[in-house]
């Protein structure tokens, strides 16, 4: 058993299928398969089972995986650290987030931190969710991740650094544009834009509607709070979302957003494995962000950081 054939492996899992590994690793599908049944044959157990879609972890894979994950995770972080203890400030941060979230939350932080450690790297991955974000940095490709705060594993520290309030967002023509605010009851059978279905932010949204009674008719699901806004401004329904700073200027001339006060604001903000871990530069980089979130003019600063 060699440290090979545990990153295959876990590879499969979190692909799902020998092809997407190996076309992940830059190598063939047999190769793949080799790895796998060499484990099979040292633990003495099936890893793997076969579906009509791609391979899934059996009872005994899932553990296996588990620890493998941890483990392996670990043993990249220090990796890393090693080779930035050499590196000094030429380090390189990496960072898991949403598709939107760098022109939203970090673009003036990303000019700062360059302005500061010009030498230094950033690498950002593109996740469509908190779940794929908490798997990447559990595989130890990534220093942080940027989420909407919730669950999270245990083996994952969060970090609140915004909180966001809430609005309907119409066009400057739909009959709700003029009002100071929404209720609850406004979106009764409203006909709404969806969030990404496997955000926590809908999820956080689902919740809340359903906790007041509400049951609104999702037309229409996107990608992203961009694609939503967007739908919404051009009067093809409403969404209900966050509210950012980008969407208050000029760029938006046709977008109204109604704020909901009764809605919970959501938080959003930094997760890692550990932050006693994380390099000088990754922590340089986290507080760079946060600083500059809380100069936001419609975003809410967080103090306290949050384990979960």
């Amino acid at each position: 058993m060699t440290l090979d054939d545990l990153r295959v492996f876990t590879a499969v899992c979190r692909t799902g299928s020998l092809s997407a590994a190996a076309r992940e690793l830059s190598c063939t599908q047999s190769a793949v398969s080799q790895h796998v049944k060499r484990l099979e044959r040292e633990v003495g157990q099936t890893l793997l089972e076969r579906h009509t879609r791609g391979v899934a972890p059996t009872p005994a894979g899932r553990l296996l995986q588990a620890a493998v994950t941890e483990g392996l995770g670990g043993i990249d972080d220090a990796l890393r650290r090693l080779d930035e203890l050499t590196q000094g400030d030429a380090g390189t941060v990496r960072v898991t987030t949403g598709a939107t979230t760098v022109r939203h939350f970090m673009s003036a932080a990303v000019a700062d931190f360059r302005r500061r450690f010009p030498r230094a790297g950033l690498e950002f991955q593109t996740e469509t969710s908190s779940r794929g974000c908490f798997d990447a940095l559990a595989a130890g490709g990534v220093d942080l991740a940027w989420i909407t705060l919730g669950p999270a594993p245990g083996t994952v520290e969060q970090r609140a650094v915004v909180q966001l309030p809430w609005a309907l967002a119409v066009c400057a023509t739909d009959p709700l544009a003029g009002r100071a605010s929404v209720d609850p009851g406004d979106l009764q059978d409203a006909r709404l834009i969806g969030l990404p279905r496997n955000s926590t932010s809908r999820r956080q949204l689902g919740a809340w509607l359903t906790e007041s009674g509400i049951t609104p008719v999702f037309d229409t699901s996107v990608a992203d709070w961009d694609t939503a806004i967007l739908l919404a401004e051009l009067g093809l329904g409403h969404a209900v979302v966050p509210v950012l700073p980008a969407w208050l200027g000029p760029d938006h001339p046709d977008l109204r957003l109604i704020p909901l006060p009764a809605l919970p604001a959501l938080t959003a903000g930094w997760a890692a494995r550990r932050w006693d871990a994380l390099s000088p530069l990754a922590l340089a980089f986290a507080d760079t962000v946060a600083h500059h979130c809380g100069r936001g003019r419609t975003a809410t600063a967080v103090a306290r950081p949050t384990v979960g």
